[in-house]
């Protein structure tokens, strides 16, 4: 076999002028390649990367750019043209300057206005998140929304997944949306029993291979929908970090994730429920469901929380909870305590919390001592010095892995969804992030951010630490940050 292959390859090298035709097709494919990733627009350190990355790479480069690399989305959005008029008027309800310019960043970004809720609970850990949906869902009464990035076919997916089919056989509309790449293992065998009973599944940009070489329909392998949406009869929401998984069940698991969810209702349910309804008639094309969901939404009275929903993803230019979280830092007056499983941030970002730091406020940063990826953890690491040099407080939660996306500013400012805080969250995903203008929303993430410090040590000087086993592999993992 080696014999025949080195036979092939010394006939290969024996062709004419072989070697000045695999030159001209490699500068035609830089060039190509080269105009078409440079007409994307994207940052500069980013592109770059992306130059030399693939310059390497003769050829396969082309295939590796399709699968993964930037790509814009346009799809159909419901239209929301009056949103920032109204946002202006709803505006007037919160009661400083800072409040007021965040709201309407939030909604030229997304066209979502601030409303209210009538009530927000939080669920730290995913058995109590599990336990309250179980409820909700056995008492649902006309339809059922869910939305995942991860629904994992064990105990947990199971039992949500038996609950589902027993309200599906009494009459309620099901309609499960997945991430085909977080749900990639829950497969339509295992949803069959509610299908048969009247449930509707849809799969979140679907990854057949088979289409990598239609480039007209590329298989967006890197472009994922991260949300967790639950909507139940448009009264109840759920949204936050916790996926459908046994790895996020603490009473199964003692090494279950550390994460936060809350259970919402009041008008704010509305909201979650138009993100859903996009994606599904994004997912499955059918326009019409939207038109046919809008007819039943109810009225819904005013709560005493407000709150709005954030949606991102690569369909907008804009980064709306990126710009949010930049936003909120700079508006902070006394403090900015942030939780993330992944920490990358970017140049605004990062000028964002040193420049707070410096200016004396308490800025506090709370990791996972190591998260799920060993590159992400890296990389994390080598913003730590620049961090501390500044004044931020950092603090790396163990033994169980860190999985909130939270952000507090002052006492009347949060932040909680599904977002984390790194350019795949803020870029290349389908993200939600709920922005709260609420003392009492505050004061509950306070408090509980507070709990977490005893199992969270401080990082104080790292001090001189081996190149080789650290500094090395994370300035490495640095410069892939614009590509994570």
């Amino acid at each position: 076999m080696f014999d025949r292959f080195q036979g092939f390859w010394a006939t290969f090298w024996d062709i004419e002028h072989i070697r000045v035709y695999l030159t001209v097709a490699w500068l035609a494919y830089l060039i190509g390649l080269g105009i078409w990733i440079v007409l994307q627009k994207r940052e500069p350190v980013a592109t770059l990367s992306w130059l030399m990355g693939l310059a390497a790479l003769p050829y396969i480069g082309l295939l590796v750019y399709v699968l993964i690399g930037p790509q814009r989305i346009k799809r159909f959005r419901l239209r929301r043209s009056r949103a920032r008029v109204a946002a202006l008027a709803e505006a007037e309800k919160l009661e400083r300057s800072e409040q007021v310019e965040l709201s309407r960043l939030a909604t030229a970004t997304t066209e979502f206005v601030p409303t209210s809720a009538t009530d927000v609970h939080l669920l730290i850990d995913g058995h109590a998140k599990y336990t309250h949906l179980l409820k909700d869902i056995a008492e649902a009464q006309h339809h059922i929304h869910l939305e995942y990035y991860i629904y994992a076919a064990d105990e947990v997916g199971t039992a949500i997944r038996d609950a589902l089919v027993e309200r599906a056989r009494a009459g309620v509309t099901v309609r499960l949306l997945l991430d085909a790449l977080g749900s990639s293992r829950a497969t339509e065998k295992y949803f069959k029993p509610l299908l048969d009973a009247g449930g509707e599944i849809a799969w979140f940009h679907p990854t057949h291979f088979s289409r990598i070489w239609k480039f007209w329909r590329r298989p967006w392998v890197n472009m994922r929908s991260h949300r967790k949406i639950v909507v139940i009869d448009s009264l109840i929401g759920y949204t936050g970090g916790i996926n459908v998984t046994i790895e996020e069940d603490e009473s199964r698991r003692d090494d279950a994730y550390r994460d936060l969810h809350m259970r919402m209702t009041g008008k704010v349910v509305l909201q979650l429920q138009q993100i859903f309804v996009e994606d599904w008639a994004y997912s499955t094309g059918h326009r019409e469901f939207i038109s046919q969901v809008a007819r039943t939404l109810p009225a819904l009275e005013e709560g005493r929380f407000c709150v709005q929903a954030i949606p991102s993803g690569p369909d907008s230019d804009w980064e709306a909870i990126h710009r949010v979280h930049v936003g909120a830092i700079h508006a902070a007056r006394k403090r900015v305590w942030l939780l993330t499983p992944y920490f990358v941030p970017g140049e605004a970002a990062l000028m964002a919390l040193t420049s707070a730091a410096l200016a004396g406020l308490d800025v506090r940063l709370m990791v996972p001592h190591r998260s799920d990826s060993l590159l992400v953890t890296l990389a994390a690491r080598s913003y730590f010095d620049r961090l501390l040099a500044a004044g931020v407080k950092i603090y790396q939660y163990g033994p169980r892995m860190l999985h909130t996306k939270a952000m507090l500013v002052d006492d009347d400012i949060a932040l909680i969804g599904t977002a984390n805080f790194d350019p795949r969250s803020f870029r290349l995903n389908f993200e939600v992030t709920m922005l709260f203008n609420d003392e009492e929303v505050a004061s509950a993430l306070e408090k509980q951010i507070l709990a977490e410090f005893p199992s969270a040590p401080r990082v104080r000087d790292p001090g001189k630490r081996p190149w080789l086993t650290a500094q090395l592999p994370e300035a490495v993992a640095r410069l892939m940050s614009p590509l994570l």
